[in-house]
C-alpha cells in the first residue's frame, strides 16, 4: 500500500471551491480535494475563504474575485495566492497547480515537485505557449483529454492524461424526457449557442438555454442572442448545481455545436449521467466524451446535427448513464490523479 501524502492544491481565486454555479475547473478541484481527503491524504487547499472543504483551507481573500468585481485580467491576487502556497512548499510532498502558467513561474524556486493540470488550453497563436515552452523541460503536466494533448504545440518532458470525473449522485437518471432540447455553457460564440439557436429555428423545436453571462459578453448577448429569443427558444439564466439534474434529465438531447477545441466539457458528462444524449460538433474532446452512436452523435456541421436530432430516440438513455458510470466518475479521476502523484514522486527519487 502506498504511503499517505501531504498534498497542496492551489486553486484559481475567481470562484469559491466548489462554485455555487458556473466553474468547471473549480468543481473538479473540489471533487479531487475531497476525494483525496477521503482516501486519508493530508490535503491543504489554497482558495478563497468562502470555499467549503474537509481539507485545511488557506486563503488570501475572503470571497471569489469575480464576486468582488475583480476582472479576469487582474492576476495580482492569484499571484499572491501562489506565492503564499509555494512559501510553504517544504510542508508538502507534492504541489498541484490548477492554473498554468502561474505555477510554472514558481516551480524552480522550490525543491518539491509541482504538477500542473491544463484545465483549459490556449489557442496555438496565444503568447502563453512561449512561457510554457520555456518551462517544458522541467514541468509535470496533466492533460484532460487526448485531443487536448494532441492540440498542444509543444511536448513537455513529463506528461499524463487524466479525464475529469463528476459526482454521479448529484445527477438523477430520467428515463422519460419531455419534448424539448437544451444548450448549456458559458455565453459566448465558442460554445456554440448561436448554432444551437439556428438549428432550433430550422427544425422549429423547443430549446432552453442556460449558462453564465460574464460582463465581457453582455454586448454579445444583447446583439446576437437576445433578439433571437422566442416562446420556443428561452434563456433561463445561470443555474445552480441543484437545478442541473432536472434541467438535463427532462431534455430529449443536449445540443452542443461548439466552435472551439473543447478540452473536456463537463456538461456533456453531466447530461449523459441524467440519461440525456449529447449531439456535438466534432471538435476537441467530443469523440472521447461521447460514444458516437451509443450515447449521442458527433457531427461535422448544422446539417448533420439536424439529421441526428431526427434519430435521437434511437439512443438508449440507459447507455448514456452507464457510459458515464464507467468512464467519468470522481472515483476514477481521483484514482488516476493519485497514481500520477506517486509516479512523479518516484521519478523525483530516481533523479
Amino acid at each position: 500500500m502506498e504511503r499517505k501524502l501531504k498534498i497542496c492544491q492551489i486553486a484559481p481565486l475567481w470562484f469559491s471551491i466548489p462554485p455555487e454555479k458556473y466553474g468547471g475547473t473549480e468543481r473538479i478541484i473540489h471533487y479531487l480535494t475531497e476525494g483525496l481527503v477521503n482516501r486519508g491524504h493530508k490535503v491543504t487547499l489554497f482558495a478563497a475563504a468562502s470555499s467549503k472543504t474537509k481539507a485545511k483551507l488557506v486563503s488570501v481573500t475572503k470571497k471569489g474575485l469575480i464576486s468582488q468585481g475583480i476582472p479576469w485580467q487582474d492576476w495580482w491576487w492569484n499571484n499572491f495566492n501562489y506565492s503564499a502556497a509555494l512559501e510553504e512548499a517544504k510542508e508538502f510532498d507534492i504541489i498541484h497547480s490548477h492554473w498554468a502558467p502561474l505555477g510554472m513561474y514558481f516551480q524552480r524556486f522550490v525543491k518539491k515537485p509541482v504538477l500542473h493540470t491544463f484545465h483549459n488550453i490556449p489557442k496555438k497563436s496565444d503568447l502563453r505557449w512561449k512561457i510554457f515552452s520555456y518551462y517544458k523541460k522541467d514541468s509535470n503536466v496533466i492533460f484532460i483529454s487526448k485531443k487536448q494533448r494532441q492540440n498542444s504545440p509543444i511536448r513537455f518532458k513529463k506528461e499524463w492524461l487524466v479525464y475529469n470525473g463528476i459526482d454521479i449522485s448529484q445527477f438523477k437518471f430520467n428515463e422519460k424526457p419531455k419534448d424539448y432540447f437544451i444548450w448549456i455553457g458559458r455565453i459566448c460564440k465558442d460554445k456554440g449557442i448561436e448554432n444551437a439557436i439556428k438549428i432550433a429555428k430550422k427544425l422549429r423545436i423547443k430549446l432552453f438555454l442556460a449558462g453564465q453571462l460574464q460582463p465581457m459578453y453582455k454586448n454579445y448577448f444583447e446583439t446576437k442572442i437576445k433578439p433571437n429569443l422566442t416562446q420556443k427558444i428561452r434563456y433561463l439564466g445561470e443555474l445552480k448545481q441543484s437545478q442541473l439534474s432536472s434541467f438535463y434529465g427532462k431534455a430529449r438531447a443536449f445540443l452542443y455545436p461548439i466552435e472551439w477545441e473543447e478540452p473536456f466539457g463537463l456538461c456533456m458528462a453531466e447530461s449523459m449521467a441524467c440519461g440525456t444524449p449529447v449531439i456535438a460538433f466534432d471538435k476537441g474532446s467530443a469523440r472521447e466524451v461521447i460514444k458516437d452512436g451509443k450515447t449521442g452523435f458527433v457531427v461535422k456541421d448544422i446539417s448533420e446535427m439536424a439529421k441526428s436530432i431526427g434519430k435521437i430516440d434511437q439512443i438508449n438513455r440507459e447507455n448514456c448513464r452507464k457510459w458515464v458510470e464507467k468512464e467519468f466518475t470522481i472515483e476514477k479521476m481521483v484514482n488516476n490523479y493519485e497514481k500520477v502523484y506517486y509516479k512523479v514522486l518516484l521519478k523525483q527519487m530516481q533523479s
